[in-house]
């Protein structure tokens, strides 16, 4: 710059200028007045900011309105003795238990303090200093870090279902109602509730929510019994409960485990020898979580147990019941924390478990049993242009129709049988036909491609069984199927499906009633002879006629405890008859028979098992402990009580019994079915090697479809069945009873039980009955029939004894010479003991009975025409 005078004087003189005067108050001006845009914009801004977030504060849910206690709790199922049983039913965010903060170990609590907000202690629900420090590290570093207080990370989680919004708009909102609420939260709940609010909130990995849960689930251990290593192991999942799960990423979770042991040190929440202790534990902690969950997957399998299934139908039925929806019900059992004290004895359940997964109980692959294709099988073929072709089972047979197929069903029931069947010995060569099958039909229609449903082979027969105590109503144990079970909710032959009872239907069907209210008694005696119901007429195809399963003819006059043991079909169709179909319906009624339709099941074959629907193992069982139970029916349970997460009773499951049936009527049935084990049809099933009485009934429907057991002791009822689940015939038809006998002896064993009979109530008497026509007996006359002694001791319920002797055994005297009544003038005689008994035409028709050589025949009953006058013997004719 040149300072000489002309110089000066010329910038003087530009200064003081007019033009430079006003350049320089109008940059001055706008200078001033840009300031004032800067300051009004920011006091707008700030207002804005301010309207903003009022806007979204106010907009915040009410502090009266939020809950930020954990309300999603997995219900737990307990054993009839209280124990655990080790799976629960937990809905997604359920599987977590409450614990308190005193509950809680000081180095859990710390460690996630000193990883997740280190200054809980001190900040009011914001950690100001905390969200500046991060904003400093993500300017540094280009990524974006967490300064949420645990306070937050609570109102999160219970308020805003955990964040993770996807526009950042969302993201901000719910950040400032975040944090207005965390402040908000903090003046009226102390930290030592929010900190445990929120170790018991938290996601820490495995399906575990809660502290509880992840102690249990990693270390088999409580919430209080944490270590500093074992806590720091914990701490890092919160931050990705999926990312730093110890037991699937160990390494991932070391590295953060170690940050939070160096936060724990410099927040001295830990001393220098726990640090050391901690750190000489890193690989010996991991080993214990890998150890622990190999334990707990021996132990607890990720399958429900049958029992369990049918627990929930029966606890979802019972909250509907009580005015729950459908949704409400299956909400609250899933997601409500309840306690669900069940019936089940875990010992006796442990005994069906071993042996009906035990294949040396069922007959042998090639020996009776075979791998069935599921009949919901089915494939669609795409043709194109959105049409579809399908294809179902039958299809795959008629394809195979010409193959002779030596593995199959029919081949080994005919002989030769051409085509293939769902049953086979050879799963693997089905297996391969189907998938031959589906190709060629792909290519027989020019399929683009194909789905397929269905393709399963099951082990045939299945069987079920439940055990029930009589006296109580309380299911203690039951298996569903054949084999380990596969799945939750699958099918559950235990109380799911519907079976023919057949010959197990007599005693509940046709004596009981006939006995109880019929005025009948165990020696009253039925004809088992040909009886036929509809027109009869074989001829024209109407086989209505009833035959008894032995074909060995027919019996004659037979009393009801004869009925029974034998399981004589003609003598309970006319038992039922007698009593009466509307009687017996009503019976089956109260004793839980959901199924029994009294319009279409009001016939004749009732009294065999034949009913339209069928009857469950369960319904079986208890219907045979009414029996048991001195005639008191009492509905199966399957839980005590249930007990919400505060520890209300929610549903008391009281036994509910009503008397069906009179005391001396059940002791009576009693008597006669332990003679079904000792002499009859179910003679496997006897326990006398153990001095155990049992009593029972056997059953089978057509075609051996069927197979059952009915039974119990002086301590347990329960009921087998055993059947193809599509209805196959069985050549095998004893190994069910023989599986009831192992498992009620091994039961019985087990629970320490003596040997016992059935006590006999002093409502019942005996005497000595004709077992021809149930009266009395007439000594010289009973016991010396041509049919031999006809004599027995029968048991009556008091007031019932016959008061009448003997009125079928007649002593006659025969003329030799005309078959017919003798008189005096008859020569030659002989005296017999004979039944007065008149066969029906249609008896002797059909070959008559054994009573037939032994009654008086129409001949005898005249007297005798050929002699009369007297001849003497000794002359000429």
């Amino acid at each position: 710059m040149n300072y000489g005078k002309y110089s000066i004087q010329k910038r003087q003189k530009f200064l003081r200028s007019k033009t430079r005067r006003i350049a320089s108050l109008i940059r001055i001006t706008a200078i001033r007045l840009a300031l004032l845009a800067i300051v009004f914009v920011m006091i707008v801004g700030c207002f804005a900011a301010f309207g903003v977030y009022n806007g979204v504060v106010s907009k915040s849910p009410s502090l009266d309105s939020i809950n930020v206690v954990p309300t999603s709790y997995a219900s737990t199922i307990y054993y009839s003795d209280g124990v655990t049983i080790a799976k629960t039913l937990a809905a997604s965010g359920s599987n977590r238990e409450y614990v308190t903060y005193d509950n809680i170990s000081e180095h859990a609590i710390n460690a996630f303090i000193a990883l997740e907000d280190q200054r809980f202690w001190d900040h009011n629900g914001i950690d100001i200093q905390g969200i500046f420090r991060v904003a400093f590290v993500d300017l540094l570093t280009g990524k974006e870090h967490g300064a949420s207080t645990i306070t937050q990370q609570l109102i999160k989680n219970q308020v805003f279902s955990g964040g993770n919004e996807k526009l950042f708009t969302d993201k901000l909102k719910r950040k400032i109602q975040e944090q207005y609420l965390a402040v908000q939260l903090e003046t009226y709940t102390p930290k030592e509730k929010i900190i445990e609010y929120y170790l018991n909130t938290i996601n820490l990995g495995n399906g575990s929510y809660g502290i509880q849960k992840a102690a249990e689930e990693y270390f088999g251990k409580d919430a209080s019994e944490l270590t500093v290593s074992e806590a720091a192991v914990l701490a890092p999942i919160a931050y990705s409960p999926t990312g730093m799960n110890p037991l699937n990423y160990p390494e991932s979770n070391k590295i953060r485990r170690q940050a939070t042991l160096n936060n724990m040190l410099e927040q001295d929440l830990i001393t220098k020898q726990q640090y050391d202790e901690a750190i000489a534990d890193t690989e010996a902690v991991y080993e214990r979580i890998l150890l622990q969950s190999q334990q707990a997957s021996n132990y607890d399998s990720s399958t429900n147990s049958y029992f369990v299934d049918a627990l929930i139908d029966q606890v979802l039925e019972d909250l509907v019941e009580m005015g729950y929806t459908s949704y409400e019900a299956n909400t609250l059992l899933y997601s409500g924390g309840l306690s669900i004290y069940t019936t089940q004895d875990k010992d006796i359940q442990a005994i069906l478990d071993a042996e009906f997964t035990n294949e040396a109980n069922f007959p042998a692959v090639g020996d009776g049993s075979y791998y069935e294709l599921s009949s919901d099988w089915a494939f669609s073929v795409y043709l194109g242009n959105d049409e579809w072709k399908h294809f179902h089972v039958k299809d795959l047979l008629d394809y195979y129709a010409g193959y002779s197929d030596t593995n199959g069903w029919y081949y080994h029931k005919e002989g030769g049988s051409q085509g293939i069947s769902q049953l086979t010995l050879n799963k693997e060569d089905l297996d391969a036909k189907v998938t031959a099958f589906i190709d060629a039909m792909v290519a027989e229609n020019n399929g683009e491609s194909y789905i397929e449903s269905g393709r399963n082979f099951v082990l045939q027969p299945q069987t079920a069984m439940v055990v029930m105590d009589y006296r109580t109503g309380n299911v203690v144990a039951i298996y569903g199927g054949r084999g380990e079970k596969i799945g939750d909710r699958v099918l559950n032959r235990a109380t799911g499906t519907y079976r023919q009872p057949g010959s197990t239907f007599k005693v509940l069907a046709a004596f009981m009633p006939a006995m109880d209210t019929g005025g009948y008694t165990l020696a009253s005696t039925f004809d088992d002879s040909y009886y036929y119901y509809g027109t009869g007429n074989e001829a024209a195809g109407d086989d209505t006629t009833i035959k008894n399963w032995y074909g060995t003819g027919y019996e004659g006059l037979s009393p009801i405890r004869r009925g029974i043991y034998r399981s004589m079909n003609i003598i309970a169709v006319r038992v039922l008859e007698a009593a009466g179909i509307g009687t017996s319906l009503s019976y089956l009624k109260q004793m839980g028979f959901e199924k029994i339709d009294e319009v279409s099941d009001r016939n004749i074959s009732l009294a065999l098992g034949g009913t339209t629907t069928g009857v469950s193992v369960l319904e079986m069982t208890a219907g045979y402990s009414t029996i048991a139970n001195g005639g008191v029916y009492i509905e199966p349970r399957f839980y005590t009580k249930i007990v919400d997460h505060d520890g209300n009773v929610l549903i008391d499951n009281t036994s509910k019994s009503t008397q069906i049936i009179k005391s001396s009527t059940a002791y009576l049935l009693t008597d006669a079915m332990t003679d079904t084990v000792t002499i009859g049809t179910g003679t496997q099933c006897n326990l006398s090697s153990m001095g155990i009485e049992v009593a029972g009934k056997t059953g089978t429907s057509t075609n051996d479809y069927d197979l059952w057991f009915c039974g119990y002791t002086p301590y347990y009822a329960a009921s087998i069945w055993s059947g193809h689940d599509n209805n196959f015939d069985q050549a095998n038809t004893s190994y069910q009873k023989e599986l009831w006998r192992n498992c009620m002896e091994k039961i019985h064993t087990l629970k320490g039980c003596e040997p016992a009979e059935f006590e006999q109530p002093a409502s019942i008497s005996e005497a000595k009955i004709c077992t021809k026509c149930g009266n009395l007996a007439v000594p010289g006359l009973c016991d010396e029939n041509e049919y031999g002694d006809l004599t027995g001791t029968e048991l009556f319920a008091n007031g019932t004894v016959p008061n009448k002797r003997c009125t079928c055994c007649v002593e006659v005297t025969i003329c030799n010479d005309s078959g017919q009544m003798a008189t005096s003038n008859c020569p030659d005689t002989t005296t017999k003991i004979l039944l007065d008994k008149l066969e029906s035409e249609e008896s002797l028709t059909h070959g008559g009975t054994f009573d037939t050589k032994y009654c008086l025949t129409e001949n005898m009953r005249k007297t005798c025409t050929l002699h009369s006058q007297y001849v003497d013997p000794d002359e000429d004719d």
